[in-house]
């Protein structure tokens, strides 16, 4: 999505994009708490277990009481490693693929052939991203675990290694379908609900076509975009967490996940951590539009009308 914003001006180059990535992992340092607040709230209650925590919050507190400050930025090298892998694909893609369907006139491709490039480059990315992701879920876990059942990553480097090591290199891949999936879907879901949630709002007679009407259509995009990926999400984390059982995984595939979610910890577990992901996904989902806008006005002002 964030590359929309660069595309929409006639392409980036590689000083903009370091710059861009820079800016997103130096976002994932604020971020990363409420990624582990998530994944946690996300494996509370698996299985016939009760959960662990009542809230996002009353997760929060716990993790602060009993693992210190640095507890809540467990994984961060791991969610940095992601970050680069997975931002640098989508941004790489996306921009090759938006520069051939531009036009000879320089016309930008129309909404659903942008929707499908940022899908496809989102599924891409995720696929190059998924090991970083597969330590990250692993990494920011491991704390809720008993002393003698953690596995102790060091760094996102050691988990890799470790991983590549002791499960073998394709478990650096395990959930790589509902990680690319939720990629799909938080593309899709955001581009359709922000330009529903934006044309409802002009329609309604109380906005004009400014930086608030782009706000509040951006906040619906935000909390459509989390309800929409939630289900998805909470089948990545446990697929991508999951022990191997007298020599069986947890899991056979995406779908178990959910038919086991969903009749022992009750249907609305699938949007368990929807507190985090959407505080963490709202404030994403409002910039990339505000600034895409903009850009839009630009490039129509001293491109288009020329």
């Amino acid at each position: 999505m964030v590359s929309n914003i660069w595309s929409q001006s006639g392409g980036v180059g590689g000083r903009k994009r370091g710059i861009s990535l820079k800016m997103l992992m130096g976002a994932t340092v604020f971020v990363q708490p409420l990624d582990l607040v998530k994944n946690r709230m996300q494996l509370s209650g698996q299985g016939s277990k009760a959960r662990e925590y009542k809230t996002s919050f009353h997760a929060l507190v716990s993790i602060l009481r009993n693992e210190g400050v640095r507890g809540i930025y467990t994984g961060l090298s791991a969610g940095l490693l992601r970050q680069a892998t997975y931002t640098t694909t989508r941004l790489g893609i996306y921009t090759v693929l938006f520069e051939k369907m531009t036009g000879a006139d320089g016309r930008p491709p129309n909404f659903l052939m942008k929707a499908l490039i940022g899908m496809t480059a989102g599924a891409t990315g995720a696929f190059v991203g998924t090991p970083a992701e597969v330590a990250l879920i692993r990494m920011t876990a491991d704390g809720r675990l008993p002393a003698d059942q953690r596995r102790g990553y060091t760094n996102v480097f050691n988990a890799l290694a470790r991983i590549t090591r002791e499960e073998g290199l394709t478990t650096l891949w395990r959930g790589c379908i509902p990680t690319m999936a939720r990629a799909v879907v938080v593309n899709a879901a955001q581009l359709a609900s922000y330009s529903q949630s934006k044309q409802a709002l002009l329609e309604s007679g109380y906005f004009n076509d400014d930086i608030l009407c782009h706000f509040c259509a951006s906040m619906i995009s935000g909390l459509v975009t989390t309800a929409a990926s939630m289900p998805v999400d909470i089948v990545k984390t446990r697929i991508q967490n999951m022990r191997m059982i007298d020599g069986k995984p947890e899991y056979k595939n995406g779908l178990e996940v959910l038919v086991r979610v969903v009749g022992k910890e009750g249907f609305f577990s699938l949007w368990k951590g929807f507190t985090p992901y959407y505080a963490r996904l709202g404030p994403h989902t409002v910039l990339t539009f505000i600034f895409l806008e903009q850009m839009n006005k630009l490039y129509k002002t001293y491109v288009l009308d020329r």
